[in-house]
Formats: structure tokens, C-alpha cells, sequence
């Protein structure tokens, strides 16, 4: 006879009482993606060099008009709060500190990849497309470009294009916001 085993999916409210009780720490380098509570994997140097770069970029271009949050956390309700490198949220005069924020508060998700490259393209961006972040960039590392996505669905997001060194992004939500590929590697 075969043993049915029993899989737990939790959803945000889940991890928030986890956090409360203790059982969850906020040094515990855990993301809920999809119901389920996954280990994030240590950052390396050529990977927070990009992150670096970006936020000082990015904080500079959009100033006042969006809050650039770096590694924290997003609710994308039910069952997903990831920590994508980094955000570009709506700015709000408590700069989040009553909530999290949504899904709905996000015009910008980025995410740095080296070695976590494939599981950002079919995990990370499918939760983003289906909890409605208007756009989200994967910077590769490994080829140096950078890959936007744009038209979420329930499925993901419906049109990516790819920059190369040398070429500019542009943001849709962000008029001011214009980045040279070639900068975002270093180069």
C-alpha cells in the first residue's frame, strides 16, 4: 500500500503568524513562492556589484517619484511573498512601514541572475505576471543582457525583449527612467 503524503501550502498570512510566533525569523533567508516556503541562495560578488550599481543609479533617476527598495519583500496575495533584487515601488510618505507592499504598489521588479537565472525566468516571473507587476527586468549575468517583460497574465507576461550591451531600457511606468546596459553590467 502506498503512503500518501501530505503537502502544506501556506499563504501570507500564514508566514505573517510564522514571523509573529517566532518560528520564522526575518534573518532566515526564506521566500513563499507559491505556497511554499523556499531557501534563497547566498548572493556573490559579481551579483551585489550589479545590485549596487543599480540602486544608486536608479535611486538617482526617479528621486521622489518612486521608492527603490533593494531585497525586501513584496506581497503577491495569496500564497507568494518574494524578495526580488529589486523593486521600484509607488512612493508613499511611510515608505511601507505600516504594510508591505502589494503587488498593485510595484511599477518595477527587477531581478539579478546568475546562477538562479532559469528559476527566475520560469518561477519568480510567472508569480509576478500573474499577481499583476506591470513589468519585471532579469538581468543575466552569465551573457550580460537583460530581458524585459511587459503584459501580465495569468500565465506570466505576454511580450519580453532583449537588450544588449551598448542599448538603453526604458521603463513603461517610469517616463525618467532610462538605463544603458553596458552601465548595469560595469562596463
Amino acid at each position: 500500500m502506498a503512503i500518501q503524503l501530505q503537502h502544506k501550502l501556506f499563504t501570507v498570512d500564514d508566514l505573517d503568524q510564522m514571523l509573529e510566533s517566532g518560528v520564522l525569523t526575518e534573518d532566515d533567508n526564506v521566500e513563499l513562492l507559491n505556497g511554499e516556503l523556499v531557501t534563497t541562495s547566498p548572493v556573490g560578488s559579481r551579483h551585489a556589484a550589479c545590485v549596487n550599481r543599480l540602486n544608486q543609479s536608479l535611486s538617482r533617476i526617479v528621486g521622489k517619484e518612486a521608492i527603490v527598495s533593494v531585497q525586501n519583500p513584496i506581497r503577491i496575495r495569496p500564497n507568494s511573498q518574494p524578495e526580488p533584487d529589486i523593486a521600484i515601488l509607488r512612493p508613499r510618505h511611510d515608505f511601507y512601514a505600516d504594510a508591505l507592499p502589494e503587488s498593485t504598489d510595484v511599477l518595477l521588479l527587477i531581478e539579478v541572475s546568475d546562477s538562479s537565472l532559469d528559476y527566475d525566468k520560469e518561477i519568480k516571473l510567472g508569480i509576478y505576471g500573474r499577481g499583476g507587476v506591470p513589468e519585471g527586468w532579469i538581468i543575466n549575468l552569465q551573457d550580460e543582457q537583460v530581458d524585459s517583460y511587459r503584459g501580465p497574465f495569468s500565465g506570466g507576461y505576454r511580450l519580453r525583449e532583449r537588450f544588449l550591451l551598448g542599448e538603453n531600457i526604458k521603463a513603461d511606468l517610469l517616463p525618467k527612467l532610462e538605463v544603458n546596459i553596458s552601465q548595469v553590467f560595469g562596463k
